[in-house]
């Protein structure tokens, strides 16, 4: 009894002294534990799920560097077993389930090409199922489980001469833009001999193998601009079928010089739906319209259902019946709300039936029974999980604006979704249909209980347009009443963009300046997604003074708390927010230091080197040529203020980042520098404008904490 009576003290006292184990603050380097999860696919009978793990791995080239590791996990939806991982070794993603259930079909790269491959889950190893030229990605099985649907991007050089999508080998009847030429025939491979010293048709054989070989880039396109760098290249996302055998050759189902998305099977197997543009003549960079088709499995018979112009009709999915298709649709301006939307397959406009919801929807899903349409909507800080009635359009919102709802499915009465909140960054959950009941079934982040965490509180305020805006005060991990405390000012981008509790990407970053001694202040200024699409265009030529007034309001209201030290302000922000960062310092005072990451400092210059420049005309109404539109956009760049800059001020870019350009921070750099000021610039090579969400991760912690070590070097704490 003595023995069984010590042994039960140590027990207690064991297990008590873990429970009084003090949690530990987030550290840099808890970046790469953070595992996420996307891509749920439940299987028909709702009995299982596969989705997608993505991890960060230390690099086995390297000591120092880390790599993504990207797999497939299957879980049973009653809990009855933990996941299991899929695959191994290379990565795998986009899973599709066989309509029995026994294997998954997924896409992994293969010689730099995406190829389907097919998974029996009664085990054995993956099995290519293409080796497609032109690769293939985005698969999903026909009803009868014999074929699958696939995307493949085609090059125009290809295009033109692929007989099976190109019959004739014809030329496309939209304008190729080449000055100099009326026609297309300079897009035609040259029968002429290259030679540099040969007449007119030889030296242009030459300059086209130039070109091949990369020894110059020749621009005729509007958007010769991707992520990374300049391109003249073009390329035609267009759809075949594969039946279900290796070895099996892929069959065209779409053709011509244009781009389809979305595609799925009908019901019966016979037909496909999908969006595309085919009615357009105009260059495919100048054309923003998207049409809805349906297509015979053999290619014929394409016939549009929805299609105007100056709009854009998407996301096109078909009820389990075939009777009703969902979509969404709106127009071509980069500032609007899509609606939400369905109508009877066979119908026309006129019958389209609008459910309302002033947000910007994720892409719809239908219930077996074809009485509600789920989606997810980014909405007051969180993406929550909706489901519309379809006969009475009522949207009813299943989840809070404390979380976001990521990748989910549905079947039967499962509902399988990935949910984002600050107790947890990524967690896997079933529930019923109505999102009742719900229960973690992924622990892939469980370090996270042993974390010290600052939970954000959410306030709100009225501007003066009447707006309610909403922001967030988060105290320093270790807080203490009566301290005062440093505050950083984080402001997201977008400018469309938005943050709350909800959203994904700050998790870390939030929690890593807290841990830190830094309290943290953030707002959704007017502009900003998920309040409406007034609140979205309420920045309307207006993209410094509103949104600063706004997030120093947020930042005032936190500081009237009493606990913010006002003598050790410093704020950050990053894409657009760089812009907003570079424009309250060049207009306000208070910061001790501040931060911009991949910025946006002259929109004259944005307009040239940035994919993004369509944001110049929707936001600005005109070009920067146009002498009413000049004036707006010199009076709303930063870089016009930057004689006023004094704020000790630290600027990153990535090398590659051509979605906003990087020529402009060497402006900014360059002018204070010229000015005297105190400013510190930093390139990362190879970044993109990513590059703190996926980019090389020893970049991510190189730039959090060159952010922290900057700031530390001016905060007396």
């Amino acid at each position: 009894m003595r023995k069984i009576l010590h042994a039960c003290i140590l027990f207690t006292a064991t297990t008590l002294s873990a429970l009084a184990q003090p949690k530990e603050p987030v550290k840099v380097t808890d970046m790469v534990r953070i595992k996420t999860l996307g891509a749920v696919a439940l299987s028909r009978d709702g009995s299982r799920a596969v989705f997608n793990v993505n991890s960060i791995e230390p690099d086995s080239d390297s000591k120092t560097d880390y790599k993504y590791a990207l797999h497939l996990w299957l879980v049973p939806t009653d809990g009855a077993a933990a996941p299991r991982a899929l695959t191994s070794k290379e990565s795998a993603s986009q899973p599709s389930w066989h309509p029995d259930g026994r294997q998954v079909a997924f896409v992994r790269g293969v010689d730099g090409k995406s190829q389907i491959f097919l998974l029996s889950l009664d085990g054995g190893e993956a099995i290519q199922l293409t080796k497609f030229k032109y690769g293939a990605s985005s698969p999903v099985w026909s009803p009868d489980g014999k074929q699958l649907l696939f995307s493949a991007s085609v090059p125009l050089k290809e295009l033109l001469k692929d007989e099976e999508l190109n019959p004739g080998k014809r030329l496309p009847a939209w304008p190729a833009e080449k000055p100099g030429f009326d026609k297309n025939e300079q897009l035609q491979t040259s029968a002429a001999k290259a030679d540099p010293d040969g007449n007119l048709d030889e030296v242009r054989a030459y300059l086209d193998n130039n070109a091949s070989d990369r020894k110059a880039k020749v621009l005729n396109k509007l958007n010769f601009l991707d992520e990374m760098n300049i391109s003249g290249d073009m390329s035609f996302s267009h759809y075949y079928i594969v039946q279900a055998v290796p070895g099996a050759m892929p069959v065209a189902i779409t053709k011509g010089f244009y781009r389809f998305n979305s595609a799925a099977f009908t019901p019966d197997g016979k037909q496909i739906v999908m969006a595309g543009d085919v009615d357009s003549l105009e260059h495919p960079d100048r054309s923003l319209e998207s049409q809805l088709y349906l297509v015979n499995t053999n290619g014929s018979g394409l016939k549009k259902l929805l299609g105007e112009p100056g709009k854009v009709y998407s996301s096109p999915r078909l009820s389990p019946s075939g009777k009703w298709l969902a979509f969404q649709y709106g127009t071509t301006s980069f500032v609007s709300v899509p609606m939400l939307a369905i109508m009877p397959v066979n119908g026309t406009s006129k019958d389209i039936i609008d459910i309302p919801l002033d947000r910007s929807k994720g892409i719809a899903t239908w219930s077996a029974d074809e009485q509600f349409l789920y989606f997810t909507a980014q909405s007051n800080g969180g993406a929550p999980l909706y489901r519309a009635n379809v006969k009475t359009r009522k949207v009813e919102q299943l989840t809070d604006y404390n979380s976001g709802i990521g990748s989910f499915d549905v079947a039967g009465n499962k509902l399988v979704y990935v949910k984002t909140e600050v107790a947890n960054p990524f967690e896997l959950y079933v529930a019923d249909a109505s999102a009742q009941n719900a229960k973690a079934i992924g622990h892939f982040n469980d370090w996270v209980k042993d974390k010290k965490l600052s939970f954000p509180e959410k306030k709100t305020f009225t501007n003066e347009k009447g707006m309610t805006v909403e922001y967030w005060v988060m105290k320093p991990t270790n807080y203490e009443a009566g301290k005062k405390y440093p505050v950083v000012l984080n402001i997201h981008g977008g400018p469309s963009a938005m943050w709350g509790p909800g959203e994904t990407s700050m998790w870390h970053e939030f929690q890593y300046f807290c841990s830190k001694g830094y309290g943290v202040v953030y707002c959704n200024p007017r502009g900003s997604g998920g309040y409406g699409v007034d609140f979205l265009r309420g920045n309307i030529n207006d993209w410094g003074t509103g949104p600063t007034s706004d997030v120093l309001t947020a930042l005032d209201k936190a500081v009237a708390e009493g606990w913010a030290d006002t003598s050790n302000l410093v704020v950050t922000g990053g894409s657009y927010a760089g812009y907003l960062v570079a424009w309250i310092i060049s207009h306000d005072k208070r910061f001790k230091a501040a931060c911009s990451q991949r910025g946006v400092y002259d929109l004259a210059t944005f307009f040239g080197e940035g994919n993004a420049w369509r944001l110049v005309p929707n936001y600005f109404g005109g070009y920067p040529w146009e002498p009413a539109t000049k004036a707006i956009l010199q009076r709303e760049s930063p870089i016009s203020y930057v004689q006023n800059i004094t704020t000790p001020y630290i600027i990153f870019h990535g090398d590659n980042d051509r979605r906003t350009g990087f020529v402009q921070s060497e402006m900014l750099y360059h002018s204070l520098k010229a000015l005297g000021r105190p400013v510190e610039y930093v390139r990362h090579p190879n970044g993109t404008h990513e590059l703190t969400r996926s980019g090389d991760n020893r970049q991510r912690i190189d730039q959090m904490l060159r952010t922290w070590e900057f700031f530390e070097r001016y905060i007396q704490h």
